[in-house]
């Protein structure tokens, strides 16, 4: 073997360049040697390139087939469709040694096809551009399923060119391009492209090679579509399945309500013991209200929904009692729906059954109290039988009132107490006060059985018999009567009070005479225009005097001007004496003064100090008659002590 033959073996083995198997012919030129050698020599490189060029193929080959092989490898363990068409394309671009390569898919919706994987790409506009069916390289390629290549786009007539695509290529600067497209059998879904920024032309070879992505990348889309069909259909099966088992809670819940209910009718529960039991199956909150039904009520009292709550009426015979409200579930299913439907029919029985036991116990109250009024001389063994078994207190001092609707203030304007045009006359007028007494006796009924006391309709009004609480006066249970009534029925309510009766069981015969004191108060305050308050005879100054039956002179002393005498008995001062002056004289300072020998200012000063103690009105027409009053009483007091 020639030196020259082992300079070629030594090219082939380490790789060198195509122009590196020149430079044995030239040496050998320039050493002088014969046409015979360099005859040899040119054979030999001859034989060199065509090994080396057989050894370049079957490298290019292996890449080619390593590259497909790891695509495989991907699409077996196919995860993410998106990192899989990345990847072709990488491979792509890279085996083909292109600066650019990108693939696109069909819109069969739109009609066209649009970018979906670019690499190498530096072009904003060409990374979103959309192609027509037919239009531009990718376009023809995806209209005819063949591969398509040029190497010179621009002056390539073979496609149509319009303004964007072409703008889009311009924009990333692109010249040769190759597209071959992605087909799932005879359904073209998108094309794959690999492009240089300069003229070339792609081989055989490579326009193969590229094929051969394409159809991967086919199988790749085609794969990632039947597993997301798959986990659509599997998605679809384990909402089916959650259903089922919701549906099966929802019977058993439905199921444990029902027992749940009928357990607390059997064993005397109450209303509030319903919406515990059914918030804790509904998972929600669930409370009674006499309020808010009216939605409910206007289709028929099926459960509806309130923003995010759920409204059931609770209703018996055409008569709205209320409603059970469902807060915090607001998607109820039909059956939870039904189930609170049966809760609000089941609470309708209870208010039915508590209200006859209620209305049963106020008849028993009020003749009680029928029976004090009228027949006081009963059994007293028996009278505290029945009222212990009312659980009233028969030992505690107790206090006669007498209550009655007023709507003189009303009446005067024309319009009722609730704002309303009044236009009632004759029976219209009797039937409505008919349904005042009774709502007014429904709702005393109800205060009297709360304090343990007793009530009764009567003289077109009420009448109340009701314990006084601790440090409580018959005055402040008068006004707290008023509030009470008035605020329960919307309407003015006023109250007269008699002064306590002590252990009335023990005393019946006082029970009729405070009534009638406890009337007479009633009436003063509607002729004072005081409807719609609360007093006793102690709040009605010398009218209350008149109008009680203990007549408390001590009391109206004390109250009207106590202060004023208890001041004189601490200080030695002359206030009351100089008020005896003040009103002889016709309430004028300066006769005052000459009454009782001092100066005009001394007069002034005590009557300043009268009225901080007797307060601001002291000298109104109606105070200052109380004042004389009390000042004549006090006189005539005195004078009985010093006899």
């Amino acid at each position: 073997m020639s030196h020259e033959h082992v300079s070629y073996l030594e090219l082939l083995a380490r790789g060198a360049a195509t122009e590196a198997y020149d430079r044995p012919v030239l040496l050998a030129r320039a050493s002088g040697a014969g046409p015979e050698a360099l005859a040899e020599l040119e054979e030999a490189k001859q034989l060199a390139l065509r090994v080396r060029a057989e050894l370049e193929g079957r490298r290019r080959r292996e890449a080619e087939l390593s590259a497909l092989f790891a695509t495989a490898h991907d699409l077996a363990g196919l995860r993410d469709l998106d990192a899989v068409l990345r990847a072709i394309v990488q491979r792509a671009r890279s085996l083909l040694g292109t600066e650019c390569a990108y693939l696109s898919l069909n819109d069969p919706v739109a009609g066209d096809t649009y970018m979906r994987v670019t690499e190498g790409s530096v072009s904003a506009r060409f990374q979103q551009v959309r192609l027509g069916m037919g239009e531009g390289l990718g376009g023809l390629v995806a209209q005819t399923a063949r591969p398509y290549v040029t190497d010179d786009y621009f002056g390539d007539a073979r496609f149509q060119h319009t303004r964007t695509i072409d703008t889009a290529v311009r924009d990333e600067g692109l010249v040769a391009i190759l597209g071959v497209p992605l087909s799932l059998g005879s359904q073209v879904i998108g094309v794959l492209f690999a492009a240089d920024r300069r003229a070339r032309v792609f081989e055989r070879e490579q326009v193969a090679l590229l094929c051969s992505f394409a159809a991967h990348a086919a199988v790749a889309i085609d794969t990632a579509n039947l597993l997301a069909e798959t986990r659509s259909a599997l998605a679809e099966l384990e909402r089916a399945n959650d259903i089922i088992r919701e549906h099966s809670g929802v019977i058993e819940r439905a199921s444990e309500v029902h027992d749940r209910l009928s357990e607390l009718v059997l064993h005397g529960g109450g209303v509030h013991d319903v919406a515990h039991a059914v918030s804790e199956v509904l998972g929600g909150t669930v409370e009674f209200t006499d309020e808010g039904a009216g939605a409910a009520r206007r289709v028929g009292g099926h459960a509806v929904r309130e923003g995010d709550d759920w409204v059931a009426a609770v209703s018996a015979g055409g008569e709205t009692l209320g409603a059970l409200v469902l807060h915090g579930q607001p998607d109820l299913d039909p059956v939870d729906q039904r189930t609170l439907e049966r809760a609000a029919l089941v609470t309708s029985l209870l208010l039915l059954a508590r209200r006859s036991a209620g209305e049963a116990e106020q008849r028993v109250r009020g003749e009680l109290l029928d029976d004090l009024l009228d027949a006081p001389d009963r059994d007293r063994r028996l009278l505290r039988e029945r009222a212990a078994r009312l659980r009233t207190d028969s030992e505690a001092p107790h206090v006669v009132l007498a209550a009655r609707i007023d709507r003189a203030g009303a009446a005067d304007t024309g319009a009722d107490a609730g704002g309303r045009e009044s236009a009632d006359t004759g029976a219209d007028a009797g039937g409505r006060e008919s349904a005042d007494r009774q709502r007014l006796w429904s709702a005393a009924t109800h205060l009297a059985a709360t304090r343990h006391g007793l009530a009764s309709a009567r003289d077109g009004g009420t009448v109340l018999l009701l314990p006084l609480g601790p440090g409580e006066s018959a005055a402040d249970l008068a006004r707290g009567t008023a509030r009470t009534l008035g605020g329960t029925l919307r309407e003015p309510v006023t109250v007269g009070a008699s002064a306590p009766v002590r252990a009335p069981l023990d005393h019946p015969d006082q029970v009729a005479v405070a009534y009638e004191e406890a009337r007479r108060c009633l009436d003063a305050l509607r002729m004072l225009h005081r409807s719609g308050q609360g007093a006793a005879a102690e709040d009605l100054g010398f009218l209350g005097l008149l109008l009680a039956d203990s007549r408390d002179i001590d009391g109206f002393v004390d109250r009207t001007v106590g202060q004023v005498v208890a001041y004189d008995r601490r200080r030695g001062t002359d206030l009351v004496r100089t008020l005896d002056a003040y009103f002889a004289s016709g309430m004028s300072p300066a006769r005052t003064k000459d009454e009782l020998h001092v100066h005009v200012n001394t007069v002034a000063q005590r009557l300043e100090r009268v009225g901080r103690l007797l307060g601001p009105d002291w000298q109104s027409p109606s105070r200052a008659l109380e004042i004389q009053l009390a000042l004549r009483l006090h006189a005539l007091a005195d004078a009985v002590t010093a006899t």
